[in-house]
């Protein structure tokens, strides 16, 4: 007979954090093996200031807590400073849908109970991560965005520009094809 062994991850994880975000701050829930008692968890739960400090000790306590992975929930763009600043630190940061982590009916909803919650759900591999592309992926789009946005700018004050002119009775555009372009 031969034995088979089971190599895959199931998704299970030893260290586990998981932050609730709001705008001003988020709950850290931080769930690890007790030291001297074989399958109990300790868990700790704290509030962090969402300011750049406050991430960053934030990510080194985690590290020093060895922690696996740190599971947050996609709330507007809140999520970014966090996700971004402890992916820095070198930590396993996961995005969730809020619709898959829905808290059980008939339960009291508090931001702590939340935190809580989401980092069951990681420990235990219950949760999917959303996609968010690396980091020189962002970049890319970020500055992509940004001079879509400044060419927007530059064509709205040249309308301006021309709508001044004819205003005053100058019809430059009647005659010329582009008033902004430099003869050679």
């Amino acid at each position: 007979m031969e034995e088979l062994r089971e190599d895959h991850d199931d998704g299970t994880v030893a260290r586990a954090a998981a932050i609730n975000i709001a705008k001003a701050s988020g709950m850290v829930c931080l769930r690890v093996p007790h030291d001297t008692i074989e399958g109990r968890r300790v868990q700790q739960v704290w509030n962090v200031a969402s300011t750049t400090n406050a991430i960053l000790e934030l990510g080194d306590r985690l590290v020093c807590q060895g922690v696996e992975r740190v599971v947050m929930e996609a709330t507007g763009s809140y999520w970014r400073p966090f996700f971004y600043l402890l992916e820095a630190r070198g930590l396993d940061c996961w995005l969730v849908n809020a619709r898959d982590v829905k808290n059980v009916p008939g339960r009291p909803k508090t931001d702590k109970l939340d935190a809580v919650w989401l980092a069951k759900l990681a420990e235990r591999g219950m949760v999917r991560a959303s996609f968010v592309p690396p980091k020189a992926v962002r970049q890319l789009r970020d500055f992509t965005r940004t001079r879509t946005v400044f060419v927007q700018e530059r064509t709205r004050h040249k309308h301006r520009v021309d709508k001044a002119l004819q205003d005053a009775q100058i019809k430059l555009s009647d005659v010329v094809s582009d008033l902004f372009e430099v003869p050679p």
